[in-house]
């Protein structure tokens, strides 16, 4: 077996060598990985919360909704369903990019599952937390705001590094629907080089220091916001 890695210094055939097409796929996945985050940090929080919200039984029956619907049905399917039924449907949304489509296709489903460890981070926490805000005086919004959230999200922060990373590899279903990704290139590469080998264990690499990242960066925020003296375990955590 043979190994060609000059293959990446060649043209494209468009004036670019393969080299820095991959790396501009490269710029594509974490873009499409970083506002997928984004979108589901933003309704995955907001769907969690509002499942453990007292005294509002239709407002928890809703979010389940949200939660059951987008963790139960294929990313695959979903981002088709966004490409080709959604315009259909709401033909404001034929002007949106295909980029953004993607974006919230992978960013409501991750945000299902980042809801679902919101919830489970809230009821890990002791129910003193809640009572001590409302002695306080503390409004339920604020309650959740200054107590509660602040601790839950503490609490979930190993599973959500999980799911961080599992979103970034999960971007690559974006070329499905034409993103010039990572995986695109990939395929585009090897059918045009044959050079399978090295584009796949390129990508492979850039996939994996990706992930690293990712990883590395959760870590750092996990110890500095970490409360001394609580202890984290399982993804719940008690008070000593």
């Amino acid at each position: 077996m043979s190994w060609d890695w000059q293959v990446f210094l060649n043209d494209d055939g468009s004036g670019r060598t393969y080299l820095q097409w991959m790396f501009n796929a490269w710029g594509w996945t974490l873009a499409v990985a970083a506002c997928s985050w984004l979108v589901a940090m933003l309704f995955g929080g907001l769907i969690g919360t509002l499942r453990t919200l007292p005294n509002s039984p239709w407002v928890s029956r809703l979010a389940n909704v949200w939660v059951e619907l987008f963790r139960n049905v294929p990313l695959l399917v979903q981002i088709f369903l966004w490409y080709f039924v959604v315009p259909k449907i709401f033909p404001v949304m034929q002007q949106v990019p295909s980029f953004w489509l993607v974006v919230f296709a992978l960013g409501f489903f991750t945000s299902a599952r980042i809801a679902e460890q919101v919830r489970a981070g809230v009821q890990a926490l002791p129910r003193g937390q809640r009572y001590a805000g409302m002695a306080m005086g503390l409004t339920t919004a604020q309650t959740y705001r200054y107590v509660i959230l602040p601790m839950a999200f503490r609490i979930i922060l190993p599973p959500l590094t999980s799911e961080s990373m599992n979103l970034l590899k999960n971007s690559s279903v974006a070329f499905a629907v034409s993103i010039a990704e990572l995986t695109m290139f990939a395929m585009q590469a090897q059918e045009e080089t044959s050079r399978g080998i090295e584009v796949y264990l390129a990508v492979t690499f850039l996939y994996a220091i990706s992930a690293f990242a990712v990883n590395r960066a959760m870590a750092f925020v996990e110890r500095r916001v970490q409360i001394p003296g609580y202890i984290v375990a399982g993804g719940a955590g008690g008070g000593h």
